[in-house]
């Protein structure tokens, strides 16, 4: 173990809580605050010790509260600020903690503030926000006329005319989340404040949403540049003028000093950096330097992207294998990961990495679980991973919610692409896919809600659900308790080297943690067919069996989706 005393974190494991889908406690069919505080023994008894809370601030909800017009308030719809409060005290009794979901690249166009910066082009909060005359030589509004010629993350163009003004304002994602200008200073003390008077409340930290495209890439006079052509879009790459831009590091290592200051043992910061590197995140999680202390990274989620994340193929093991291993490696002597399948923004992992047929969603489910927990990093366990909840069968657009989807099939169809193609990527590469609610019991709407669900409950909740496993030892829950236990007891899980072992076997994904003497090897079946363990790893077949997913056979042979943890 580390001669000094390492991070608490170093040792946790982090639940996400979607709120709108995890519990419903007043009947309107979205869940809420008090149905979090309803199942809060779910995760005392699943053994987590943070959990991370998806955003409950006021929200116009056009991408379901990632677009905030309150950063100090609850919204209606998710209940009260004294609700909220409730949480934190309920959370630190059970030994858990909170960190709180902040969006800070953008807001909701219905915050104050953006509210004021569009009132008048002599606002004093005009420079809030990204706002840019057409380009030169052409009429707002006039095709082409944008700024730049960026592609948005939820398609379109990354500018919206402001007819009032005659100026175009910058939103990286939706037209209703308006970029805000961290340039600014002015918005980067407002934001501290804010995040301050979270911590006085009680709050634990902070995960960060989209945090490296705070920066964006501005020439002397202010301008931004063109990116390159989008294939078959009208549309250029903005990645190289907004994906940790050059002050970056300077507005992280700010926001450091000024929110947490002291108190950095207590607190965990966590950046979701969409196209971050590893040399990049070694940088922004050594803690030396006062940033972040882990990065949600994307590479590992997008190795079944042909060039978008609706154009699927599938996951070639050896990509998975030189992907996770150069992260482990990447960050094994600086800094630390964050491990995860599942969030709010991928579809669910027993479906998309594993097989959810009847015969293997249980065994692929408890594998693909036993994988990630025991790699070196901080585990994430997404609402539902525990139960082994799946894809959602969407049968047409009018089943999908999230505005990235409805987005996508809207542009794709107008393009020209065959309906049913774009629908078929949706169902198996869409964010609704997480989002059904939390499969509670076998009753009518899987005792996630006494009304009308905002969207549709998985139909297999019938069979999946916490209720059925709960008693049930042999269960995907009872599983995952069994490895947020083990992380908690044994050094070596939490602190222990990584080796990489058969990083070119097509199925087997097999590894050692060591420390101090103390070897783990772990060995993982990814795929339908029997292995000869005795022959690929004869090591194994001798070695004690710390934690399995199958009864104990044949220590020669891994049957499909066989995890093995033994102690060599």
């Amino acid at each position: 173990m580390p001669s000094e005393q390492p991070p608490w974190w170093t040792r946790a494991v982090v639940y996400q809580v979607y709120p709108r889908s995890f519990q419903d406690s007043d009947g309107d069919g979205i869940g809420d605050l008090g149905g979090v505080l309803q199942r809060l023994d779910h995760l005392a008894d699943l053994g987590v010790d943070v959990v991370w809370l998806s955003p409950v601030y006021p929200s116009p909800q056009a991408d379901n509260g990632y677009d905030i017009s309150d950063y100090q308030g609850v919204d209606p719809l998710f209940g009260t600020l004294e609700q909220l409060d409730e949480l934190v005290a309920q959370l630190h009794a059970r030994g858990m903690r909170l960190l709180m979901d902040l969006v800070v690249n953008h807001t909701s166009d219905a915050h104050p503030w953006f509210v004021e910066s569009r009132s008048s082009p002599d606002s004093p909060k005009r420079d809030w926000y990204w706002w840019r005359p057409p380009r030169a030589g052409m009429a707002a509004g006039q095709p082409g006329a944008e700024p730049t010629n960026w592609h948005s993350f939820f398609s379109g163009p990354t500018w919206e005319l402001d007819e009032a003004s005659g100026e175009y304002y910058l939103h990286l994602f939706d037209r209703r989340q308006p970029d805000l200008n961290w340039e600014n200073p002015e918005v980067r003390q407002a934001v501290y404040a804010m995040m301050r008077w979270w911590l006085d409340r009680g709050v634990d930290g902070f995960r960060m949403d989209v945090i490296n495209l705070i920066s964006k890439d501005v020439g002397p006079d202010g301008e931004l540049h063109d990116g390159p052509p989008v294939p078959g879009l009208p549309y250029g790459d903005a990645s190289s003028s907004v994906v940790c831009g050059p002050r970056i590091h300077e507005f992280l290592q700010e926001m450091h000093r000024e929110v947490y200051g002291a108190s950095r043992d207590r607190l965990l910061l966590v950046g979701e950096m969409p196209g971050v590197t590893v040399e990049e995140a070694r940088l922004f999680t050594d803690p030396a330097r006062g940033e972040v202390d882990m990065v949600f990274q994307f590479e590992h989620v997008q190795l079944d992207y042909e060039g978008s994340k609706f154009s699927p193929r599938p996951l070639r093991m050896a990509d998975l294998k030189a992907s996770f291993g150069r992260w482990q490696a990447g960050l094994a002597d600086v800094g630390w990961n964050s491990l995860y399948w599942d969030n709010h923004d991928q579809p669910r992992a027993v479906s998309r990495f594993g097989d959810d047929s009847p015969r293997s969603r249980r065994d692929s489910a408890t594998c693909l679980a036993t994988l990630l927990h025991l790699h070196r990093g901080t585990p994430y366990v997404y609402q539902g991973e525990e139960l082994g909840m799946a894809n959602a069968p969407f049968t047409s657009i009018d089943d999908f919610r999230d505005v990235e989807s409805l987005n996508h099939f809207a542009q794709a169809v107008a393009h020209g692409e065959d309906p049913r193609a774009v629908l078929a990527a949706l169902r198996r590469m869409g964010r609704d896919n997480a989002r059904t609610p939390v499969q509670w019991d076998s009753s009518a709407h899987a005792g996630f809600t006494t009304g009308t669900p905002w969207i549709p409950v998985n139909p297999d909740h019938a069979e999946w659900n916490a209720a059925a496993q709960r008693e049930d030892p042999a269960s995907v829950f009872a599983h995952h308790r069994r490895l947020v236990a083990l992380r908690h007891d044994d050094p070596v899980v939490a602190f222990g080297d990584f080796t990489m072992l058969l990083p070119g076997h097509e199925e087997l994904y097999a590894f050692t943690r060591s420390l101090d003497g103390d070897t783990l090897l772990v060995v993982c079946n990814l795929g339908g067919r029997e292995h000869p363990l005795g022959e690929l790893l004869p090591e194994a077949v001798g070695a004690g069996l710390v934690l399995g997913n199958l009864p104990e056979a044949d220590p020669a042979v891994l049957r499909p989706w066989e995890a093995r943890v033994l102690r060599t």
